[in-house]
Order: structure tokens, then C-alpha cells, then sequence
């Protein structure tokens, strides 16, 4: 799908606030009206270019003190394959597969205790991946890619 900049404007806004901005306000934001935007948000999931709207968590907050993130090796034939399989170890919160390297399959997981982050890498070997090493992660930012959009969206001059 090639992105205008319509497109490109409202995925801006959807990835600095999707929750609180309305399609109303998007539009005046990108010159269109709302039922556009609606039309247009319609298409970028349909497309798969939207794959869904998640919370942003502070897993230490929700009880989840430690936020790991597992260095893997797979075989790169099994690569998509696990990575698919260890969303489903109770934990595993992202998965990203790495294209150079060995190390090519990243797995970024909570736990309550350590018990919990063994638990979650006895699991990811059961699978079939090599854990290699492991990060303790103090904390995550993130933020929306400003090359989407934010040039044509009136009143974001940040």
C-alpha cells in the first residue's frame, strides 16, 4: 500500500495519542473531513499497516517488576516459526526477529520474581531456542516516527 499524505498525517496522530484524538480532530488536522479519516483508518487495517491500538503498560507499576529481554539464536529456517511460539509462554510480551547475526531472535518478557523469569527461560528452550543471554530492562520510551507526518499535520509544530 502506498502511503499519501493524508495517510501518512493520520498515522502521525494515531501514534502520539490514539485514544484521546477523535477522527474529527484528525481531519481538521490533515485538511479532511471525518468520515475520511474514519475511511482511511478502515483501509490501514485492512492493509495491515495498522495492526492494532495497545496500551502502553508500566509493567513495574502493574506488579511485573522485572522486564527482561532474552537473547536468542534459532535456526533461520524456524525463526518466523518460533517467534510465533514464544508469544504463546505465559510472559513473553514481544517477540523480534533479527535479520544479521546469530543472535537473531529477540524476546522481550515480565515476570514477578526471578522464579518467574526462569520459568519464562526453561519455556523458550522447551521451544527450541537457544537463550544466549538476557538483559534486565529498567525502561522502555517510545515514540511516534515524525517522517509520518508530523510536516503535514497543522498545529504539531514540536
Amino acid at each position: 500500500m502506498e502511503l499519501d499524505e493524508v495517510d501518512k498525517g493520520i498515522l502521525y496522530l494515531l501514534q502520539r495519542d490514539a485514544r484521546h484524538v477523535t477522527t474529527k480532530e484528525m481531519g481538521e488536522r490533515v485538511g479532511v473531513s471525518a468520515s475520511t479519516v474514519r475511511n482511511r483508518i478502515e483501509q490501514l487495517e485492512d492493509e495491515g499497516v495498522i495492526r492494532g491500538y495497545q496500551p502502553d503498560i508500566d509493567y513495574d507499576k502493574a506488579g511485573l517488576q522485572l522486564h527482561v529481554l532474552f537473547i536468542c539464536r534459532a535456526d533461520s529456517a524456524d525463526r518466523d516459526r518460533l517467534a510465533a511460539e514464544a508469544c504463546s509462554v505465559s510472559g513473553v510480551v514481544q517477540t523480534q526477529e533479527v535479520l544479521n547475526g546469530s543472535d537473531n531472535l529477540q524476546v522481550e518478557a515480565v515476570g514477578t520474581d526471578t522464579d518467574d523469569i526462569a520459568r519464562i527461560s526453561d519455556d523458550l528452550a522447551e521451544l527450541g531456542l537457544d537463550v544466549v543471554n538476557s538483559k534486565i530492562l529498567k525502561s522502555t520510551r517510545v515514540q511516534p516516527f515524525d517522517h509520518f507526518g508530523q510536516d503535514l499535520v497543522e498545529g504539531d509544530d514540536e
